[in-house]
């Protein structure tokens, strides 16, 4: 008799990495996108100052000859005179120089209308100003720069795409940059335990990817560990943020990384010898964890029951691998469905499948590598709903916990 499993994927709850907020809708079409490099001259450049004197025009009186002769009082006071004069033009032409950076050109008020801008990863507040300013959104770099640091927040502007309006003033520009709502952002969440092609579809319907090249990608364009056959099993269950014009290339290589990550922190590759299993077996085993279900408390007993059996020579028989062979998603697995002719069916074939059948997230990896202590070599999900697991190393119990999930599927 078969081990059972727990409850299927669409009753799971998700657990992601960002804020899980509903999708924000991409630019809206016909808008503008600013973005990229922008050069400007130095301010002030080729700036005169208007002062200009041409000296005292004559007829003034002759003053008495100075203590230290050789320079008259007229000469002196010409002297004088002009070193002021200096001063002055120095002055004006100093404040017109400055002008720009102690009164910024800059526009009132919330502004009106609506275009998207785009600020690229590690973009300065000058960039940042400079991308606003030529798409019309604030009057000037330096007002932005201003606003930035007279609020600090310099280090808290974010790459990506933001709707943004015309005419704001520098201060209103930086409060609105700041507003999560106002970044245009697609988000979707990727729940532990989905299938590759399940997670396609998702990223399809919610995300706006091609369904087709989702399927056709070329995986050596998404930094796949080297003991990966495929993706499944590699595209980390967490919340992801498409950007408009985000590629499928982009968001999987994303996903990729995120279970790089993952197994980084969980030391998968140095640690899958203790276990007597390869990198890609340990994943495999925490994807059958992953889609075994139960509750989290339960992942380490189940790698243990996959351990037990496997050491034992026995069979795994877990349904999991049996609907995964299908294609299908059941707690209810037939005589006649454990028959089904693949080298994922772990009824007809020792061992562990050849591959990931779902995307494990980090606690299942963990479970894997620390398998719990225990003699068990099977276990039912008796009620799916509430996620309740019984473990068992006798076969009479085994099958009185089968009976309970026969009555718990026949009534429900």
């Amino acid at each position: 008799m078969p081990p059972q499993g727990g409850a299927p994927w669409p009753g799971r709850a998700p657990r992601s990495d960002g804020d899980g907020g509903s999708p924000q809708q991409g630019a809206a079409s016909g808008d503008e996108v600013f973005g990229g490099e922008v050069g400007w001259e130095p301010l002030g450049a080729g700036l005169r100052s208007p002062w200009e004197s041409d000296g005292p025009d004559g007829g003034e009186e002759t003053a008495p000859l100075p203590v230290h002769p050789g320079t008259s009082w007229r000469a002196k006071g010409l002297l004088v005179a002009g070193v002021a004069v200096s001063m002055v033009a120095a002055g004006a032409g100093g404040y017109l120089v400055a002008r720009p950076y102690l009164m910024p050109e800059d526009f009132e008020g919330q502004g009106s209308g609506a275009v998207t801008v785009r600020i690229l990863p590690g973009a300065s507040a000058g960039e940042v100003g400079a991308t606003l300013t030529s798409a019309g959104v604030v009057a000037s770099v330096r007002s932005f720069i201003n606003a930035t640091e007279q609020k600090a927040v310099a280090e808290h502007l974010r790459p990506g795409h933001f709707r943004m309006r015309k005419g704001m003033a520098a201060g209103a520009a930086v409060d609105m940059l700041l507003r999560p709502e106002t970044r245009v952002v697609t988000r979707v969440s990727v729940p532990e335990g989905m299938r590759a092609e399940e997670v396609f579809l998702r990223l399809a319907r919610l995300g706006g990817l091609s369904l087709e090249e989702l399927r056709s990608i070329d995986t050596e364009l998404l930094g796949l560990p080297e003991y990966a056959r495929g993706v499944e099993g590699f595209l980390f269950p967490a919340t992801y943020e498409i950007e408009p014009g985000s590629t499928v290339a982009d968001v999987l290589a994303a996903m990729v990384a995120r279970f790089t990550a993952a197994a980084k922190d969980v030391r998968l590759a140095e640690r899958a010898p203790e276990v007597n299993l390869t990198p890609l077996e340990v994943v495999t085993v925490a994807s059958i964890v992953e889609a075994e279900g139960g509750r989290d408390a339960d992942y380490p007993k189940i790698a243990r029951v996959i351990y037990n059996r496997m050491e034992q020579g026995m069979p795994l028989q877990m349904d999991s691998t049996v609907t995964y062979a299908q294609s299908r998603r059941t707690l209810k697995v037939s005589v006649k469905d454990t028959r089904v002719r693949s080298p994922y069916n772990t009824y007809l074939r020792a061992g562990l499948p050849p591959g990931p059948i779902a995307n494990p997230g980090e606690k299942a990896l963990m479970a894997a590598l620390n398998p719990a202590k225990g003699d068990w070599y099977w276990f039912v999900t008796t009620n799916p709903t509430h996620r309740i697991t019984k473990f068992t190393d006798k076969e009479s119990e085994f099958v009185r916990y089968r009976e309970e999930l026969n009555e718990y599927l026949g009534t429900n």
